[in-house]
């Protein structure tokens, strides 16, 4: 197990506890997260019984779950039932002597072809029921489709209510993807996580641990997994919506995330690209949302705009190289693919990539004394500059609590991937909260900050030296705060 200390205290507090009566949680996140290997450790640590369901129908799934519990429970002849009613009594009854955690893992599956299991599920955890009073079953749901785990306690869902646990197990953030990846130059690195993003499973199992060698290696290693028929990885990106089995057009998704991955990030640009009215893209970018492959960004200056970005860099990366040149990569032409797309691999794909982590490091790592104060909410702005009749986009919109203040903006700051930034980039962001301040917006303890994975010139070190810009560069970005 790699860096999942807190979700393990979190799922151990949770099956531990001595409380006198039977207890939910619901347990959600994508596929290849570690999410099972999670339930079914914590399950044999506390001698707890663990289903996996899988595509099946309703007799199947009863048949099989009869089964693996007359084996848990030592039981002379399967466990023979006719509904999910009896199936759960028999689970609250694992319960009646000690805390036991029951993980039923893939859940979707089970509720496709029941769809009345959880009303089923709600009746049997009734507040006053006497078989959920005298059980102290830990009853842990687990699916991979965040749009239907996230639905199961919200609105008017039979669930709402009774679980006492959500938790989500999310990709490792990018420092951790390095350590788990192995590696140590900060650069290859960040080229890494923009392809395989933080997904644990897509070093073990997906590319059988081929680690590049060294930045000279990145080509070569992208040629031979991620664009290679042969390799895994080269069909996952395809097989993420298909995870989410509520989605019926997946050629519509499909084609929204392609027109977000060529640089249309509103719901207008999408709608445009793909030549539809804008009312049928609505619908789309909301699910992509809740699936977690899509992320919507408001406008720290424009509270009414807003942009989407594709969250998950395995798609990005596919949409801007694989898919257009699908025919040539599927006759082992990955060189020659990539010899023509490393250009936009680059810029449509690394560039707001390391403007992401950037804004993940603010969140994450950056201590108040960097900014002067404790960052709260970090995002992009655009500032209208009506002299030039343009805009100027600022990367890292920062805002924080400074004493009982809260709100205030500390810092706005520009990212470049592959440029040295200067002098001159500083004066823009001086321009920027120039602007700002004409419009009557308090700049009073914003810093300006420049973020670059190529370096900084020694005129920008001397203003840094002189507390005029916080510079954050590569190494900063893993080690520093």
């Amino acid at each position: 197990m790699f860096d999942r200390d807190w979700e393990w205290s979190e799922l151990s507090a949770f099956v531990q506890d001595p409380g006198p009566e039977a207890t939910m949680a619901v347990v959600s996140g994508r596929r290849r997260q570690g999410k099972s290997f999670l339930l079914d450790s914590i399950a044999r640590a506390a001698g707890g019984f663990y289903f996996c369901a899988y595509e099946a129908t309703e007799a199947e799934s009863l048949r099989r779950f009869g089964e693996e519990l007359a084996l848990y429970t030592g039981a002379a002849a399967p466990l023979r039932f006719d509904r999910w009613e009896q199936g759960v009594d028999a689970l609250l009854a694992l319960g009646r002597d000690r805390p036991v955690p029951v993980v039923l893992d893939e859940f979707p599956y089970l509720t496709r072809a029941t769809p009345a299991l959880p009303s089923i599920l709600q009746v049997a955890y009734g507040p006053r029921r006497p078989e959920r009073l005298e059980s102290r079953t830990r009853l842990l749901l687990c699916g991979s489709s965040l749009a239907f785990m996230g639905g199961l306690l919200s609105g008017t869902s039979p669930l709402r209510g009774r679980a006492s646990l959500e938790l989500v197990v999310q990709p490792l953030d990018f420092r951790q993807s390095a350590a788990f990846w192995g590696i140590e130059e900060q650069r290859l690195a960040v080229l890494v996580h923009s392809v395989v993003g933080g997904t644990p499973a897509y070093r073990r199992e997906f590319v059988r641990d081929d680690v590049p060698a060294g930045l000279r290696d990145f080509d070569d290693w992208v040629c031979r997994t991620v664009l290679s028929p042969r390799c895994p990885l080269y069909r996952e990106a395809r097989y993420l919506l298909a995870d989410e089995a509520d989605l019926r057009d997946r050629a519509l998704y499909h084609s929204v995330l392609a027109a977000l991955a060529s640089g249309n990030a509103t719901a207008g640009g999408i709608a445009g690209c793909l030549e539809r009215p804008t009312s049928d893209i609505t619908h789309p970018l909301t699910v992509l949302q809740d699936c977690g492959l899509v992320r919507r960004e408001t406008d720290a200056f424009r509270r009414n705009r807003s942009t989407y970005r594709v969250a998950e860099p395995l798609i990005a990366f596919d949409h801007a190289v694989s898919r257009p040149r699908l025919p040539l990569l599927d006759r082992g032409m990955a060189d020659q693919v990539w010899d023509g797309s490393r250009a936009r691999f680059l810029s449509a794909v690394v560039g707001p990539h390391f403007e992401q982590l950037c804004r993940d490091w603010v969140c994450h790592f950056a201590g108040p004394e960097t900014f002067g104060g404790m960052p709260i909410d970090v995002s992009y702005g655009t500032v209208a500059d009506p002299a030039a009749r343009t805009s100027i986009e600022v990367d890292v919109v920062v805002r924080g609590a400074m004493g009982q203040d809260v709100g205030v903006l500390l810092s706005v700051g520009e990212a470049k991937w592959d440029q040295t930034m200067g002098v001159g980039h500083l004066e823009r962001l001086r321009h920027a909260l120039a602007l700002l301040r004409a419009k009557g917006i308090d700049t009073s303890h914003a810093r300006p900050a420049c973020y670059s994975g190529a370096g900084f010139t020694e005129e920008l070190r001397a203003a840094e030296g002189r507390g005029e810009v916080i510079l954050v560069d590569l190494r900063r970005l893993y080690e520093g705060e």
